[in-house]
């Protein structure tokens, strides 16, 4: 068998990210009306994306850090409200930790640990994420090699970075990876344009939007241990 390892984006494609979000920011938001009052009162949602977009423009740096980005704005908000530097690192650092902690309570599609079970048995099996989850605070953590976040690289797929990472740590050449992700353009033609296989992840069965295909498209997770047996059949033939 020619494939080695298989390569997971993580949100929206082993679980759906929208609810755990929402938790994340209602728990952060909880922690700075208890903690920090004055921080957040005045913002409403429409209020809070203009001061996070302005945010973006000004620390460009950040752009593929989401972790940094976060921990920035918390002390941002809380030093316009008269807080000063060291109460708002502090602010940041719990603000965030109540953040991350729903963050992580994501609910796996139905099948990804049973799918994942199965693929682990035959291949390696990695994580390439542009967010800031942590598949071991997850119940699908078990069945992962590795891990890698764009923050660690500074920059995001596609980007060539976390794909050549995959490379070096797992040691299999990019014909003896497949790539399995819900983006077309951050998943798919990443990998595909350091020559890894790919799976698209379409489970809202939505038409491929523009560019070169994915080598197999599924519309659940049940699909992908057969999409991913016709990859290996037909590059080993």
């Amino acid at each position: 068998m020619s494939i080695k390892v298989i390569t997971f984006d993580l949100d929206n494609t082993l679980w759906d990210v929208e609810p755990a979000l929402i938790r994340a920011e209602q728990a952060q938001r909880a922690w700075l009306l208890e903690h920090r009052p004055g921080t957040i009162e005045r913002y409403d949602h429409e209020a809070l994306w203009a001061f996070k977009k302005d945010l973006w423009k000004r620390h460009p740096e950040l752009i593929h850090n989401v972790t940094a980005m976060r921990m920035q704005m918390l002390r941002e908000l809380q030093q316009a409200a008269g807080y000063d530097e060291r109460q708002a690192e502090a602010g940041a650092e719990a603000g965030f930790a109540a953040f991350l902690n729903e963050r992580h309570r994501v609910e796996l599609y139905e099948q990804a640990l049973d799918v994942l079970q199965a693929l682990a048995r035959d291949y390696r099996i990695g994580a390439l994420t542009n967010g800031n989850a942590d598949i071991y605070k997850t119940d699908a953590g078990e069945y992962f090699d590795f891990a890698f976040l764009a923050e660690e690289f500074g920059s995001a797929k596609p980007a060539p970075d976390m794909f050549q990472a995959a490379m070096a740590r797992s040691g299999a050449r990019a014909d003896e990876i497949v790539h399995v992700g819900d983006n077309p353009d951050h998943d798919v033609r990443g990998a595909l344009e350091v020559g890894m296989y790919t799976v698209w992840m379409n489970l809202r069965d939505t038409p491929w939007p523009d560019g070169p295909r994915a080598h197999e498209e599924v519309t659940s997770l049940g699909e992908l241990p057969a999409a991913i047996a016709r990859i290996a059949a037909a590059n080993s033939s």
